[in-house]
């Protein structure tokens, strides 16, 4: 795939890059390394002042950015700013709280003197280069979720963007550039994939982090653990949206429309899976669609876009083999499953019902404004399809029902339960799925220890 900016609203290839030779490759690790090794001693009211800064000077850059990131790869213009403000926002959380959340932690008095210490502690030291591998959908927010938690527990960071958002990529390594970050504290590589495995294996890497499909994570999976090497790994998701008699059934089905649509519905954490109890099926569905129809598709630069075209032509013709398979499976159509007409790789808002587990969209991730409906019977019913999948990211549950709450969030598959209301990722709390959904955590305090050496001091007595 070439690196190379290509417009998805029209198809137009607006700039090209060559990718780095083997000389740049390996002055970049070089650099990371060296960089590593001062940068990891420095103090976190330092690190800390260099990210506030890098915080200031992306919303300085809102308007522009994210004018980028919607040329790139589509994303709806009012997004995208939201997008640059919610980077903003986990930069300015993690520089305010990183110090708190690797504070040294010290045994208690009795163990220590049981081990035959004087003190314990538990100290948390940086890895050193990671390689992040990331993907187009938030291409910023991506990044920085890493980024942020990584640069201020002294690690540094080493960017394989996606080859469609070139313009994103060098603009993040310019970014900690301009905000005062020592040279080669955060670099990134325009590589295509197959140079990824080199970069892993070079023994300057200490970890890797990649979000992105399940054939990639299994790809950097496995060369880390044959270099025995940390990853973090965020993959697919088919996230359920489980809707219960005792729901507000208009305000479920509202919110049910962004939950599915939100960047066009290319967002491993959107819902995609409607399972609606029989009771209010009828009513859900109607008002679930309605919202579906009545959403505007358009140039995603005009500020009442609500879903834009999909980052390429290719994601567009995987989610019409999903949508045509279903159909011809039997699937009823409720609204969309078909390209408007016009230039650009759009794809109308669709729902489909009665589909059946024999559908290659009830097993596979529809990446694109594609809903599938499921009617359960009761509440067993409704977990045992929610949990029908190979993947386990995030979920959505709407009930007033305490006992059912308990239910769902006892026995739902997945990385997270949202009751009443949709899934969304905060600083504050981990972010990660279980499955074919990856391992590990981002953001909160879980995410920043993910590329810690999780350390024991013993003193003896």
């Amino acid at each position: 795939m070439p690196i190379a900016t290509v417009n998805p609203a029209n198809g137009e290839t607006l700039k090209t890059y060559d990718a780095l030779g083997a000389e740049e490759i390996e002055r970049r690790l070089a650099a990371a390394e060296t960089a590593f090794r001062t940068y990891r001693t420095t103090s976190f009211a330092e690190r800390a002042r260099l990210l506030h800064r890098a915080a200031d000077l992306l919303e300085e850059d809102q308007q522009d950015v994210a004018r980028v990131m919607t040329t790139e790869m589509g994303k709806p213009i009012k997004q995208a700013r939201a997008e640059v403000a919610k980077c903003a926002k986990a930069m300015r959380w993690y520089a305010d709280r990183a110090e708190e959340l690797l504070a040294d932690e010290e045994s208690a008095q009795s163990e220590a003197k049981d081990s035959g210490a004087s003190r314990v502690l538990v100290r948390y030291r940086p890895l050193g280069p990671v390689l992040a591998v990331m993907p187009w959908n938030f291409p910023l927010w991506q990044v920085i979720r890493f980024a942020a938690p990584a640069l201020m527990a002294g690690n540094v960071g080493l960017l394989k963007h996606a080859s469609n958002v070139p313009q994103t990529a060098l603009y993040l390594e310019d970014l900690f550039h301009r905000a005062g970050f020592p040279e080669g504290c955060f670099q990134t590589l325009l590589i295509g994939s197959g140079e990824v495995e080199t970069v892993l294996r070079d023994g300057r890497v200490r970890a890797a982090t990649l979000t992105g499909s399940e054939p990639a994570g299994r790809a950097v999976a496995s060369v880390a653990g044959d270099e025995v090497k940390k990853t973090v790994l965020e993959l697919g998701g088919s996230d359920p949206y489980v809707v219960m008699p005792s729901a507000d059934i208009d305000r479920a089905a509202r919110t049910a429309v962004t939950a599915r649509v939100q960047n066009t519905g290319q967002s491993c954490i959107a819902a995609k899976r409607f399972i609606v109890h029989t009771d209010v099926f009828d009513a859900f569905a109607e008002r679930f669609t309605a919202g579906m129809e009545a959403l505007k598709v358009g140039d995603p630069m005009d500020e009442e876009t609500e879903v834009g075209p999909l980052s390429s032509e290719r994601g567009r013709s995987d989610l019409e083999e999903l949508v045509d398979d279903a159909v011809e499976a039997g699937a009823t159509v409720l609204c969309g499953a078909e390209r408007p007409e016009g230039s650009g790789w759009y794809y109308a808002p669709t729902v489909l019902a009665d589909v059946t587990p024999d559908m290659r969209i009830h097993r596979e991730e529809a990446f694109g404004p594609v809903a599938a409906l499921y009617r359960a019977a009761d509440l067993e019913e409704a977990i045992a399809i929610a949990n029908d999948s190979p993947f386990g990211l995030s979920s959505n549950v709407w009930t007033r029902d305490e006992d059912e709450v308990d239910r769902f969030a006892r026995d739902l598959e997945a990385g997270g339960v949202y009751v009443n209301g949709m899934t969304a990722s905060h600083p504050a709390f981990p972010f990660g799925g279980v499955k074919r959904s990856g391992y590990g955590r981002e953001l909160s305090g879980h995410g920043i220890r993910e590329f810690c050496n999780i350390t024991t001091v013993w003193h003896g007595a």
